[in-house]
């Protein structure tokens, strides 16, 4: 069982694995200040990777009880939270429920929400590193490594049929997990059904080195396993090459990042493009941070994020706010 204390100043949570470990501990005292949010404070509970049922709902009961718990940000643990407490959410937002997940927390006029802003946090994250209409003006493929939630909100932005004809050539994605990969089948036919997608069960990193060895050039390759921050490795070999002039992003921004430093040694032989966790880290916080205390979207995007992710690379002692890099 957890120990939770009332919280006695404004409270937003961190539900993860290592939440000790992460920038944000530094950052968001700073970021409290900047966006004037009088005494709020930030804490982690952390959870082994498929904790019980009854440890998720002890901490949203408490959230939803508690009166200075605002709400919380979850990361990890986005599918299996949503699954064992949805009974404990007075309000879902759509997209949550459509995706069968969510990253974030928040009460509204003593009520408690949950929403899915990592779509969102995605969206804006391609936004700002793919070229403009990316996938119209090359025929790209995608290979989403990894089924979980980052999965699913990736994919979700990318197949929006609003996109018109800015949408990939094909999906593939692999994951260890038979039953994710159904999942995912059963979502993509929601999303849209037209666009060709490609499932793969793999047990061993060659699987997947083989899955990069059929991608078109200019193709977008992403770590969704989260294998380089919350386990060990990398979800492709050393032998692995990726395809010329690929766009390559590494989800995780902290951890022993192997597969960004794949990427890295590869880059200028292939003409590799590559991103690592840092932009989505701050999309992701900041998004999560507007919903909880209410804050309009221009407080966090625009002028707002790039001076939100200077502050936060002055904080966690990085010189160019890391991403790219």
């Amino acid at each position: 069982m957890l120990t939770l204390t009332p919280a006695r100043q404004p409270t937003l949570y961190f539900i993860g694995v290592t939440t000790g470990s992460s920038s944000i501990m530094k950052v968001f005292p700073a970021w409290a200040d900047f966006l004037r949010l009088e005494n709020a404070v930030i804490k982690g509970i952390d959870f082994p990777p498929g904790a019980p049922a009854a440890d998720y709902r002890q901490a949203v009961e408490f959230i939803k009880q508690d009166p200075l718990s605002l709400g919380a940000l979850v990361t990890t643990h986005k599918i299996d939270l949503f699954t064992h407490c949805r009974d404990l959410f007075d309000g879902i937002d759509p997209l949550a429920a459509l995706l069968g997940e969510t990253s974030c927390l928040a009460k509204h006029h003593g009520k408690l929400h949950c929403y899915a802003k990592d779509p969102l946090s995605s969206g804006l994250t391609l936004e700002a590193f793919l070229p403009p209409q990316a996938f119209t003006d090359q025929w790209r493929d995608v290979l989403i490594l990894g089924a979980g939630g980052a999965c699913i909100a990736i994919s979700w932005y990318l197949m929006q049929r609003d996109r018109g004809r800015d949408l990939p050539a094909r999906i593939i994605v692999s994951d260890r997990s038979a039953a994710r990969l159904e999942e995912l089948a059963r979502l993509h036919q929601a999303f849209n059904p037209d666009i060709a997608v490609e499932y793969h069960q793999v047990t061993a990193a060659e699987q997947n080195d083989a899955l990069l060895a059929t991608l078109r050039p200019g193709s977008l390759v992403i770590n969704a396993t989260g294998m380089g921050k919350d386990l060990p490795g990398s979800p492709i070999g050393d032998a692995a090459r990726f395809p010329p002039q690929a766009w390559v992003w590494e989800l995780n921004y902290r951890g022993d990042l192997l597969f960004l430093q794949q990427a890295h040694a590869q880059q200028a032989a292939q003409q590799l493009h590559i991103e690592d966790g840092w932009r989505y880290f701050i999309h992701g916080w900041t998004q999560v941070i507007a919903e909880v205390f209410e804050l309009p979207d221009e407080a966090v995007q625009g002028e707002a994020f790039s001076a939100l992710s200077a502050q936060a690379a002055h904080a966690s002692g990085l010189t160019s706010g890391g991403h790219g890099k």
